[in-house]
């Protein structure tokens, strides 16, 4: 089931909190930026940069973190993209109770698993 209006809102409120705390400075965000898409159950933090070889103003999204939401059981699962670009469980840490506490797991990234 997808998030109410309510959570969405929330979690929208949540997360640009979190990215514009931790977006690079102003004159690098043309080059590298963060940003997030929420979406169902899930959220993914994603850093934005311009194509390499793309027309200018083209630019591509690699995620870098994910939390899905599982209502039944009240917690998020959390996910990082290894080297196979596929999502795979956050060793360290696979579930956590809030969304809060996950951001806090992508801002430490103690494993270098989701900005390496």
């Amino acid at each position: 089931m997808a998030f109410s209006e309510i959570e969405a809102a929330r979690y929208r409120k949540v997360l640009g909190s979190f990215i514009e705390k931790h977006r690079p400075p102003p004159h690098i965000r043309p080059e590298l930026d963060l940003g997030f898409h929420l979406s169902s159950q899930s959220i993914e933090i994603f850093e934005r940069r311009p194509r390499w070889r793309g027309a200018p103003g083209e630019f591509m999204e690699n995620s870098v973190a994910k939390a899905t939401f599982v209502k039944a059981r009240a917690l998020w699962k959390v996910f990082w993209k290894r080297a196979d670009l596929q999502w795979h469980p956050y060793p360290p840490m696979p579930q956590v109770g809030s969304l809060e506490k996950f951001l806090q797991l992508v801002a430490e990234d103690k494993h270098a698993c989701f900005f390496g």
